[in-house]
């Protein structure tokens, strides 16, 4: 079994703030191989000026090693935007990258999405995770 999916900047966020909370848990799932981070030049650009706002204070080389992990250990998909409605256009980006591969999208932003069933909150992809990982055994 390969996992998929695709972190939205809050994801990554959050786990930079929080290093004990569900969303730095998803956040390290990746490096383990059964589960595939996705993510395009639009989410890159997403999450380089995000994590660069000045009220974050994170430091330069946390950014900086965040993003190289995601490089790194992630998969760079090109994506065709869609045109399904969403309340924040800079989310079309996370969505479309997600669709294309049959990804989760984990996010803490459940609003700004489609109810669907791959769109999880940190909490809900922790549970399908241990679910499919039951299943192996």
């Amino acid at each position: 079994m390969m996992l998929k999916f695709v972190l939205d900047t809050n994801i990554i966020v959050s786990a930079l703030l929080k290093p004990d909370s569900k969303p730095a848990y998803v956040f390290n799932t990746f490096t383990d191989r059964r589960i595939d981070l996705y993510y395009s030049d639009g989410i890159m650009a997403e999450y380089k000026r995000v994590l660069s706002y000045t009220r974050l204070k994170f430091s330069d080389k946390l950014t900086s090693d965040t993003i190289g992990d995601v490089v790194r250990l992630g998969k760079l998909l090109s994506v065709t935007p869609s045109v399904i409605p969403l309340p924040d256009e800079t989310d079309r980006v996370f969505y479309d990258t997600a669709a294309a591969v049959g990804a989760y999208l984990v996010t803490g932003n459940m609003k700004h999405y489609p109810d669907e069933p791959h769109i999880l909150t940190p909490a809900a992809f922790l549970d399908t995770l241990a679910e499919l990982l039951a299943g192996e055994e």
